[in-house]
């Protein structure tokens, strides 16, 4: 039991050792690993393990690439967004009127992750530089919210970067930053 809570000593003095530049580009790096992996675009609903729950790898929606980017920086979205939503229920919209929340489903819907990055102060305007680790949402044009990742690699002749996300065939890096309308923009 003392290794345990030595080891998770150890990893938490690391991360917090850890800069900034160093989180965002992991989390970039950690959503690029995504691309060739996650190709399916599954919606459904299911129940799902708590916390660290996930879908099959090789499946999932848009939500999922940040998820799992985050992971690989010891942030569980789904753990983090459903305690948030237990004390904060009122905060979070309710498009899909719930009474309670979820741990199942609410990490992976997009207007809830726009709601826990701003609550945490994660928020960052619009008219500033996307950088990589970054995460963007977007409202397309038929109303849908999707939202992805800012890749570390920038779009050759244009002073951008590809974004990581997935909108209907898996994860993919593509030059989408500015495809859709933008309705959020955070920094971990």
């Amino acid at each position: 039991m003392m290794l345990k809570i030595l080891t998770l000593f150890y990893f938490c003095v690391q991360l917090n050792q850890v800069n900034s530049t160093d989180i965002h580009l992991a989390i970039a790096r950690a959503a690029g690993d995504q691309v060739g992996v996650t190709i399916k675009y599954v919606s459904k609903y299911e129940r799902l393990s708590y916390p660290n729950g996930d879908v099959p790898k090789e499946q999932g929606v848009c939500s999922d690439v940040i998820i799992r980017a985050f992971r690989k920086v010891a942030v569980d979205l789904q753990k983090e967004v459903h305690e948030d939503m237990v004390n904060h229920f009122s905060a979070y919209p309710n498009y899909w009127m719930l009474k309670v929340p979820d741990h199942n489903i609410d990490h992976r819907r997009v207007p809830n992750l726009m709601t826990y990055f701003k609550r945490k102060g994660k928020s960052v305007g619009f008219d500033s530089s996307y950088k990589a680790g970054d995460v963007v949402a977007w409202k397309l044009s038929y109303g849908f919210y999707h939202i992805g990742i800012v890749s570390e690699e920038v779009v050759p002749d244009a002073e951008r970067n590809f974004m990581i996300h997935n909108i209907g065939s898996g994860a993919k890096k593509e030059d989408v930053l500015l495809q859709y309308e933008i309705i959020g923009h955070y920094r971990w």
